[in-house]
């Protein structure tokens, strides 16, 4: 069983109901850093690596981190959230006030600047637009217990996927969808599909991306310094994988006709890989129950929450435990470390260089150099600033947006 760090198991844990421990603060960052920076590579894989078509070990690594960092970056999200409103104690009263206060403002500046590279019209689907909804559907939940919120995850996991298949159904089959977007003002004033895209029809639709976020504000209650939780982490992380790649897999090869289905709903995609691969693509053409049973990762389905999350669980897991048990290996992932310390520093920069230098135009034969270099350059760049600042350009200003929330009694 997990170990809960919230107060009242807090209490029942230790004797004499003596608070549990609060571990080091520098362990428990220095493993969220280091999964940050993972995300963040992997997002540069997708966005600026080699086509997962080459094949081999390298086709293989780009399509593992096709839809899956990006699930990663929205777990830990959930993590930052319950950080940001006090961990592993809720925050009440003034402080509380001030936190959720906090909180809206990040939102709102991250709401805003995912539009703001929106418009830059590049390739990349920006996600920070629907990260910062997604940080205020999930506020009003950060006082619940790890359980709580696993029972949610698993809950809006298993609904919503069903919910925006059959609003997306709708979109397709219907004229009312322009209808409401040409009267809707966010569509008005930002140029895009507005609030239908942000829930149903978008890359990161919230309604599905909602378990993720979730399952990272539960992962934050538990104590991940302690060796036997973070093996039951990584150890649930790979049940859900199996049972989301896996269960799909089954499906696919069990229910009549579904690779059939499949195929044709997506005009033709490679039905015997949707079970894990992005592939497939990232919705039906036409409404087809059988989408229902894939587990591509951008696919919206049960199937592909259940795999994309165990998958996130296990890369944390594996996070904390290596940094915690040997400097060497913290010394050794020291510049992933600190790629993480300023992820969205790195995220925004990685896109205003994939602008200026335009890299979606060059040779499919410099891919592989491209993203490596962004790499680099991104750890080296990380590690320096990092030597003399706490927080990353675009975190300190974040961080000054809030202070207005000291003024909230």
């Amino acid at each position: 069983m997990m170990r809960d760090v919230s107060p009242a198991a807090s209490s029942r844990a230790t004797p004499a109901g003596r608070r549990f421990p609060r571990p080091s603060c520098t362990s428990r960052l220095v493993g969220l850093d280091l999964a940050r920076g993972v995300a963040i590579l992997g997002m540069y894989a997708v966005h600026l690596g080699p086509d997962p078509a080459v094949g081999g070990p390298l086709g293989w690594a780009m399509e593992a981190a096709a839809g899956r960092a990006a699930t990663l970056f929205a777990l830990l999200a959930g993590f930052t959230l319950v950080i940001l409103t006090g961990r592993p104690e809720p925050q009440t009263g003034r402080a509380g006030r001030q936190a959720v206060g906090r909180v809206l403002i990040r939102s709102a500046v991250l709401f805003a600047m995912g539009y703001a590279l929106t418009w830059l019209d590049t390739p990349i689907e920006v996600i920070l637009s629907f990260y910062g909804l997604l940080f205020v559907l999930a506020l009003p939940l950060y006082r619940l217990r790890a359980a709580a919120l696993a029972v949610i995850a698993a809950a809006t996991a298993l609904v919503m996927p069903v919910v925006v298949y059959l609003l997306r159904a709708a979109v397709d089959g219907g004229s009312w969808s322009d209808a409401f977007i040409a009267h809707d003002p966010l569509a008005l004033v930002t140029g895009s599909d507005g609030v239908l895209e942000l829930f149903v029809t978008g890359e990161y639709p919230v309604l599905t991306w909602l378990p993720f976020i979730v399952t990272g504000m539960a992962l934050a209650k538990l104590d991940l310094t302690r060796p036997r939780v973070a093996s039951t982490v990584a150890l649930t992380g790979v049940a859900l994988a199996v049972l989301g790649y896996g269960g799909s897999w089954l499906a696919l090869h069990l229910v009549p006709g579904a690779p059939a289905a499949v195929s044709a709903a997506t005009e033709g995609g490679p039905a015997a890989s949707a079970w894990w691969s992005d592939a497939i693509g990232n919705e039906p053409t036409a409404g087809e129950p059988a989408w229902l049973l894939v587990a591509a990762p951008h696919s919206q389905t049960t199937w592909s929450i259940l795999g994309n999350t165990g998958a996130a669980l296990v890369v944390v897991a594996v996070c904390f435990v290596l940094m915690d048990r040997s400097p060497r290996l913290r010394w050794l992932a020291a510049p992933v470390t600190a790629l993480g310390t300023i992820a969205l520093t790195a995220y925004v920069g990685h896109i205003l260089g994939v602008k200026a230098l335009n890299t979606f135009a060059m040779p499919d034969s410099t891919a592989l150099p491209v993203f490596l270099g962004f790499a680099a350059v991104a750890m080296l760049a990380a590690v320096a600033w990092t030597w003399f600042f706490r927080r990353g350009p675009l975190e300190y200003c974040l961080h000054l947006a809030t202070t207005p929330t000291r003024l909230i009694t």
